[in-house]
């Protein structure tokens, strides 16, 4: 008997280690994706703030109105020795609209890396919230295997989570995306346990009570969107709540009661105080003015479109922003026949789970939850005029869930295997039709296959991630600087309006990419020193990098900018040639010729040429 116990014992040790490898291999795996090509794509304007607020920089310190070098321009990103954390809190509460948490754990991550004097590295500071999703992957991995009580359950949350094209899209960004997803997973994990103890009718611990509020405090402190994770979390309490005692409320107990309130109030606590610095400082000096209100017929339509966009890359995605019309076709058709394939079989396991009480509960609470979050959203967007569906990152706050409850719905049909389909006949195999609905009928038909299937796309996704054939970028500096390098034979000076730090942003781009011709890398084994390649090509003599100029405006076509400009490129020596660039006023330059040739359309610039002789 002793020997029968024994050997169950090892073979529990057994099966828990190998779980462990397992769960190890899905992060090496996400681990080897998110750090993958992490530097190879230009930071757009949102990781510029990243860098330098988390520097304790100031955009402010680039000089309006008046023609700057390279230098000049990126001097906001060089890491100083004379700042420390208080600088970048206040400099956050005065300049930006996050809180600080996030940023001062860049700044103490980028003192780890790199000395004082040098440029901020983009791989570097992208690194931080890399290595924070890949700890997302055991995140879910417990939030699945707590929820449903299943190491299977948990086991395929992690191996979806871990080549999830949303999820690395996160990970490569230099924001606090990835550490606003772990505390989601944390707060998911203390509301489904809290609503456990309620359904069983025990009392919940106050040290979950304490655990629930600090994890929320913490959570507030990285995003205030994490608000929206927050109220759909209330919601699915008091809609559960009301499931489970509707009939009688008396049998919930009042301590119960009290300490659910307590979790309420403490959260809510931490969230006035965040509330009232970011009102009491302007929240961030219009910086999210960029969300168009729903002032036309396509942005009516559009919230629910865009919402779905943000759905299927968190399982899968190919190739749709090629520039091959017909990969992107191609692409679509596949995720579209994947999709109507994996809809109704995900629905399948649910509705076969909800019919029991094992899984029920965890169920009801991630559904509640993610339907809770998508209406704020819609409420907000058509309520309040404000686009959150514009923003696919803001989709953080109940990213996890989806996870999960697709992992449930795949865990819950993994040992089903049923007849297939025999009907077919062998010599009808070579129409593509037949062939369709051959495949439809093994993937449901076979749980293991079904999950197999969903992976690939999801690591087909991961890599159309990896090459910027998908989460493209928003600017894209580095095709601007070719063409400018490519077709420009005098000195440059690019010339942009100003409203905030989003244009020096735009410029910053720009002069990280000048940064790359000027000086590539070195391969690590080249001690000697290579000459500097010329960025103009002109007389086949060595120039100077371009010039910038910022213009202040306070409004679009302002005239005043136009005056400024002119004035500026009167004073300056010729020959010239003026590259405006997100120009938003009207351009009059004397004995400057605009070059009506038509060059290609790039994201994030628009651009013109005039030659001044």
């Amino acid at each position: 008997m002793l020997k029968v116990e024994s050997s169950k014992q090892w073979i529990n040790k057994l099966s828990q280690v190998n779980d462990w490898v397992l769960l190890g291999l899905w992060m090496v795996i996400g681990g080897v994706l998110r750090f993958t090509n992490l530097d190879a794509k230009p930071p757009w304007t949102d990781e510029f703030a990243t860098m330098v607020f988390s520097l304790g920089n100031d955009f402010r310190s680039v000089p309006l109105n008046q023609v700057i070098s390279l230098d000049t321009l990126l001097q906001p990103l060089r890491v100083s020795g004379d700042v420390g954390i208080g600088n970048v809190v206040s400099l956050l509460l005065q300049e930006d609209n996050h809180p600080p948490l996030y940023f001062v754990l860049v700044h103490l991550w980028v003192h780890l890396w790199q000395d004082v004097g040098e440029y901020v590295d983009v791989g570097v500071v992208r690194s931080l919230p890399a290595l924070l999703g890949i700890l997302s992957i055991p995140g879910v991995y417990f939030l699945g295997k707590i929820a449903f009580n299943s190491r299977l359950i948990g086991q395929i949350s992690a191996s979806l989570m871990a080549v999830s094209p949303f999820g690395i899209f996160l990970a490569q960004e230099a924001r606090h995306y990835t550490l606003s997803i772990l505390f989601v997973i944390a707060s998911l994990i203390c509301l489904i346990l809290t609503l456990r103890h309620l359904y069983q009718q025990s009392i919940i611990p106050l040290l979950l009570v304490f655990s629930w509020i600090l994890v929320n405090s913490l959570g507030l402190s990285v995003h205030y969107f994490f608000v929206l994770t927050l109220i759909s979390e209330v919601i699915t309490l008091a809609v559960l709540i009301y499931a489970k005692y509707r009939n009688n409320f008396s049998q919930l107990s009042k301590r119960n009661i009290i300490r659910i309130l307590a979790a309420i109030l403490g959260t809510s606590a931490t969230g006035l105080v965040w509330m009232l610095l970011a009102i009491s400082h302007g929240y961030g000096n219009n910086m999210i003015t960029w969300i168009h209100p729903l002032s036309h017929i396509l942005y009516a339509i559009s919230p629910p479109l865009q919402l779905l966009a943000v759905w299927v890359p968190m399982i899968s995605l190919l190739p749709v922003e090629s520039d091959s019309i017909p990969i992107v076709i191609l692409s679509g058709l596949i995720l579209l026949l994947f999709f109507i394939w994996l809809i109704p079989y995900s629905i399948r396991g649910i509705k076969k789970e909800l019919k029991l009480n094992e899984f029920r509960l965890p169920l009801l609470i991630l559904m509640t939850f993610i339907g809770g979050v998508i209406a704020l959203f819609l409420i907000i967007t058509y309520g309040v005029g404000v686009d959150l569906t514009r923003a696919a990152r803001y989709s953080f706050t109940y990213f996890p869930a989806v996870i999960v409850l697709v992992g449930f719905s795949l865990g819950i049909l993994w040992h089903e295997i049923k007849q297939e389909n025999e009907q077919l006949q062998a010599k009808e195999t070579i129409n593509p039709l037949i062939l369709l609905r051959k495949l439809y009928d093994k993937l449901n038909c076979n749980g293991k296959l079904a999950f197999y299937a969903v992976w690939l796309m999801g690591f087909l996704g991961a890599v159309t991630v990896l090459i910027n054939l998908g989460y493209q970028k928003y600017y894209r500096p580095e095709q601007l600087i070719s063409v400018i390098k490519e077709n420009s034979s005098q000195p440059v000076l690019i010339a942009t309006t100003h409203k905030s730090l989003v244009q020096v942003g735009e410029m910053m781009g720009i002069g990280l990419e000048l940064k790359k011709v000027s000086n590539p890398p070195k391969p690590p084994f080249l001690k000697v020193d290579t000459p500097k390649p010329p960025f103009l090509k002109g007389d086949n003599k060595e120039r100077e990098n371009p010039e910038f100029l910022f213009i202040h405006q306070t409004q679009d076509n302002d005239p005043q900018s136009t005056i400024k400009l002119q004035e500026t490129v009167n004073n300056m020596s010729k020959p010239l040639e003026v590259w405006a660039v997100n120009f938003n006023a009207e351009i009059e330059l004397n004995n400057c010729t605009l070059d009506t040739t038509k060059y290609p359309y790039i994201d994030g610039y628009g651009y013109k040429r005039y030659i001044c002789n």
